[in-house]
């Protein structure tokens, strides 16, 4: 931060969260989920996650209503904007809130009221009010799920000199090529900038000759990587086998391997490991009763929905009385602070990026990474 059923859903045997049909995404294509019931005229329609596509995220949703809603899979926040503004009639969507802007840029969200959400009230208070929930005064994404980004390692494959030293550099490195897998995505372009020495803040607003400075780091990374990587069953298989012994990954993927008996470490990078959360917003573009999206919305917020997704995946939800109902060993097997506030202010925390700026990163990134086809 959601499929089809592959190999592994966040822990549960299927797939991670982010996870998509690879040469759909290749060609900007969703993948749509038929629903488990006729559908109806005005059906809910919700753009989602790859693994996000379960009933147990819903369930009070599918008791109310008689079955899932229609889900429409996708592959980046980015390829859902430009589907939405392309026509899609979608009346959900699962936004991150460093990307939650674009929507709101683009005129597609609409304001959530909260009065009709009964699990609001049990939100996390600091993720009421943070920035990507509140735009412009208004919320416009309801918190549900967080978790982390790092470096999903091998410790029994790995040298001994990164275990000593954890770091970002490890997919810039020649020394590791082949053996390593980043992510296809800008964020390798921030971890450039932390690299050269500049905070979080400035790494995610790097331009013109600031972000120049990124390229030949950013070929190395392509150079490097045995290869970029869009679905985690991609890296979990290659750490599985051995065929890598690091990646760029969310913290579901460790602990997917341990639950195979593989051993698995998630790294603490001396430069600083990234957090993020995510939630759902309502879009003007659908055309279900919109009673209907509260009811899903509110079913996300549930602490039943909380204690799946902390069980299943090792990601943390918004509403605080999913911990009082979750297996506290699932909890303290999760790596993260229960407190969101707590663990975000121990790490890098995605931020939304002004359009420009995201715009010409992504094109760099596009730019470098075309020397690896």
């Amino acid at each position: 931060m959601k499929q089809i059923k592959f190999i592994d859903d966040m822990s549960r045997g299927r797939i991670s969260r982010r996870d998509i049909l690879r040469h759909a995404a290749a060609f900007g294509v969703g993948v749509v989920v038929m629903p488990r019931f006729p559908r109806a005229a005005e059906q809910l329609t919700v753009l989602e996650w790859a693994g996000y596509d379960l009933e147990d995220y819903c369930k009070s949703f599918v008791a109310k209503h008689g079955g899932l809603p229609s889900f429409s899979i996708f592959a980046s926040e980015e390829e859902a904007l430009q589907k939405v503004r392309g026509g899609f009639a979608a009346d959900i969507m699962h936004p991150c809130n460093y990307s939650v802007g674009r929507f709101v840029e683009a005129k597609v969200a609409a304001p959530i009221d909260t009065a009709k959400l009964s699990n609001w009230k049990d939100i996390f208070p600091a993720l009421q009010t943070a920035e990507g929930v509140v735009v412009e005064g208004q919320v416009v994404m309801a918190p549900a799920d967080w978790g982390n980004s790092s470096i999903a390692y091998r410790p029994d494959l790995i040298d001994e000199d990164f275990k000593k030293t954890e770091t970002w550099g490890i997919f810039y490195d020649e020394k590791y090529a082949g053996r390593v897998s980043m992510l296809d995505n800008e964020v390798a372009v921030h971890i450039a900038g932390l690299l050269l020495g500049l905070t979080p803040e400035q790494a995610f607003l790097m331009q013109g000759e600031q972000l120049a400075k990124t390229k030949p780091l950013l070929e190395k990374a392509v150079k490097v990587s045995r290869f970029l990587w869009n679905a985690p069953t991609e890296i979990q298989q290659g750490l599985a086998s051995g065929e890598i012994v690091a990646a760029y990954s969310w913290n579901d993927t460790v602990k997917n391997l341990k639950s195979q008996n593989i051993p698995a470490a998630f790294a603490k990078p001396k430069e600083g490991y990234f957090t993020w959360f995510c939630g759902m917003t309502l879009l003007n573009t659908g055309k279900a009763d919109p009673a209907a999206a509260y009811d899903f919305i509110d079913a996300w917020l549930s602490p039943e929905t909380g204690k799946a997704l902390i069980e299943g995946s090792g990601y943390g939800h918004a509403n605080k009385k999913s911990f009082e109902i979750a297996d506290p060993e699932a909890i303290k097997a999760m790596g993260i602070i229960v407190d969101p506030v707590e663990h975000m202010n121990n790490a890098i925390l995605f931020t939304p990026v002004p359009s420009p700026i995201l715009t010409a990163q992504i094109q760099l990134w596009d730019e470098v990474k075309a020397l690896k086809q």
